[in-house]
């Protein structure tokens, strides 16, 4: 075999291996889909944002509530009979409004139940699709967020605050046109979210408050809500997520493209099994 010949074989390696990775986690991904399928009787169906390498290049791209991922979700759950349960997991800093909007109004009138499991996060349009559930089930660290509408790079509330205290003369056009968005945007999503949860039986008044709340910008948009203060809202939230559910999220890795911040040794430990006592190294420390 010549030289050419190896660099050749070795090129091809580098180019199929990818391929085959994601191959084999797709069909990983799959098997454990059926697998909460069967033990819930239910279609499941995720939505999960991660940061992967989807390419040949190994470039890392980073994923949104779209309308790719509304048409898909819309898809899947008219192929699924009205009356089998839908479970979907959520994994998700947000996104597009139209997109959640889309894929939350057609769950929330679906007459089988609707289940929302968030093992990590669900933020701002994730929140928003949640709020369709009759369940809300996360993790004992996972939280939602808010679902103020965002004006471009700006919170529409602060636009707003903005349009109302300063002297208009002193305000230009586009904040003014910007600040004329932001308050439909909020009225807008105000409405949709109570609406949402109206649907699912929460009383008509609880239902403004909650939404309310939400969609006000009382807190930052990056602002967790844990399990506990969700079901202080009013929301009807669990805590619980099966094991296959983390056992999935684990089939969507970050990318590799930097030194990992966190490290353990990936098995189970109990009380029967306690870890061994090893050396600490102190090469990298930082005050």
């Amino acid at each position: 075999m010549s030289f050419t010949d190896i660099i050749f074989i070795v090129i091809l390696i580098l180019l199929l291996s990818p391929v085959i990775r994601q191959y084999w986690i797709d069909a990983a991904r799959t098997r454990l889909i059926q697998r909460l399928e069967r033990s819930r009787g239910s279609r499941v169906i995720t939505l999960i944002h991660r940061q992967e390498s989807v390419s040949f290049l190994g470039i890392p791209v980073a994923r949104y509530i779209d309308i790719d991922d509304s048409e898909a979700v819309l898809r899947a759950i008219r192929l699924t009979d009205p009356e089998i349960p839908i479970d979907l997991i959520l994994h998700t800093p947000g996104g597009l409004a139209l997109a959640a909007e889309q894929i939350a109004h057609i769950l929330a009138k679906r007459p089988g139940r609707v289940t929302v499991f968030v093992p990590h996060y669900a933020m701002s349009g994730g929140t928003f699709i949640a709020l369709s559930a009759d369940e809300i089930v996360m993790d004992e660290g996972a939280v939602l967020g808010t679902i103020d509408p965002q004006i471009g790079e700006f919170p529409a509330v602060s636009l707003l605050k903005i349009a109302h205290t300063k002297p208009i003369a002193r305000v230009d056009d586009r904040t003014l046109i910007l600040a004329d968005l932001a308050e439909k945007a909020m009225i807008q999503v105000g409405d949709a979210a109570a609406s949402l949860l109206k649907t699912n039986g929460v009383p008509p008044e609880n239902a403004e408050v909650i939404a309310g709340i939400l969609s006000s910008g009382q807190w930052t948009h990056d602002y967790p809500i844990h399990a506990a203060q969700a079901r202080e809202l009013g929301l009807p939230v669990s805590i619980g997520v099966p094991d296959e559910v983390h056992s999935l999220m684990d089939l969507y890795p970050q990318t590799a493209q930097r030194r990992p911040s966190v490290q353990y040794i990936p098995v189970p430990y109990g009380r029967t099994t306690p870890p061994r006592r090893t050396g600490v190294g102190h090469d990298d420390w930082q005050l």
